[in-house]
């Protein structure tokens, strides 16, 4: 039977989004595209946009051309600090970039000079997020700060919240976020965890959900391993509001994954993913190639600087559509991401929300 307050708190997350229907768009850090996010905003849904390494500046001017996309709600993703980012000062960069010499010259890339800052300045990232006010933020990586939930309420921006396990989901309650993103073990790239360690944070979102909503007042959003119609049935009979969507909608021909990535997920297994740290120094989900391999061969920096390291190849792999040298990220539900479009996949996901 599904969850007693079922039919409630679906009715809740569309209300409080000023969404039609209770599906959300993963954020994609790297991936993300204006055609994407506007179109699932346009089919009723969140929209949703990464802002990772993100300037000022380019948020901005994101936040203005999704606007020019759909009048529609969207939402805008940003990577809360954690307190443990190294600086370029900290890191010792030389030793792996002469490690890497003979990939940039397969390339023909010139070896990187180490940068000022591995990431901008967050605080000038969410002011500008609240500056442009748009629809929803959604943070990862942390509890947003008393001044950021209340700049976001004057802004009348909705905040969304992001939790690997009940104490995490119990936090961001306390600290007034809008709804919270339940986001299961199963789920596509980083694990987002910031209480513990995200090794001993792998819950699944089977185990996860319930429990999260029997913790918490706010509408929660069942993520990972949901990617057609029976994921989200079975989200909302755990009692979730609504669902997140990543790795279905990153196959689709809308999206900013090369054709490379999003022919790698249609050839997918089960068993395909796997959880590692050498592509950025933090745990993700997603499918082994040979630069996760070779990454992996070395001792893992920590985040940001192995992905500032792997990123000096991986934007030159990306456009070149080299799949073998980018992050292809990926869910277990890898297998299920059969459809070509954002409607298409839309539309299943449609299919499993009661009449």
């Amino acid at each position: 039977m599904p969850h007693p307050h079922y039919r409630r708190i679906v009715t809740d997350l569309r209300d409080t989004l000023g969404i039609d229907a209770p599906i959300v768009l993963g954020p994609f850090g790297g991936l993300s595209s204006i055609a994407l996010t506007a179109a699932v905003s346009e089919l009723g849904g969140l929209g949703s946009y990464g802002l990772y390494g993100y300037s000022p500046e380019r948020i901005r001017d994101t936040i203005a051309a999704l606007r020019e996309r759909t009048a529609k709600p969207f939402a805008v993703n940003v990577w809360l600090s954690t307190g443990d980012e190294v600086t370029p000062a900290e890191v010792d960069l030389g030793p792996r970039i002469a490690d890497l010499a003979p990939l940039f010259e397969e390339l023909g890339l010139p070896l990187p000079t180490p940068p000022a800052a591995f990431l901008p300045d967050l605080s000038a990232q969410l002011d500008a997020v609240l500056d442009a006010a748009p629809a929803v933020l959604s943070v990862v990586y942390g509890v947003p700060s008393g001044e950021l939930v209340e700049g976001a309420r004057e802004r009348g921006i909705r905040l969304i919240g992001t939790a690997t396990t009940v104490a995490e989901a119990v936090a961001l309650d306390e600290a007034g976020v809008d709804a919270i993103v339940a986001t299961g073990a199963e789920a596509a790239g980083h694990r987002v965890s910031f209480l513990a360690p995200a090794e001993e944070s792998l819950v699944g979102t089977f185990a996860l959900v319930p429990q999260v909503v029997d913790a918490v007042r706010r509408p929660v959003i069942a993520a990972g391993g949901v990617a057609d119609r029976r994921g989200v049935a079975a989200a909302l009979a755990l009692g979730a509001s609504g669902v997140q969507v990543g790795t279905a909608f990153l196959r689709t021909q809308e999206s900013a994954a090369p054709p490379s990535h999003r022919k790698a997920i249609a050839e997918a297994t089960d068993t395909t993913t796997v959880l590692t740290r050498a592509m950025s120094g933090r745990l993700a989900r997603g499918i082994p190639n040979r630069a996760m391999r070779m990454l992996g061969e070395a001792e893992v920096l920590p985040f940001p600087a192995q992905n500032w390291i792997s990123g000096q190849f991986r934007a030159e792999a990306g456009r070149r559509d080299i799949g073998d040298l980018v992050s292809l990220w990926a869910g277990q539900s890898a297998p299920l991401a059969r459809r070509q479009t954002a409607a298409e996949v839309f539309a299943e996901l449609l299919a499993g929300l009661p009449d």
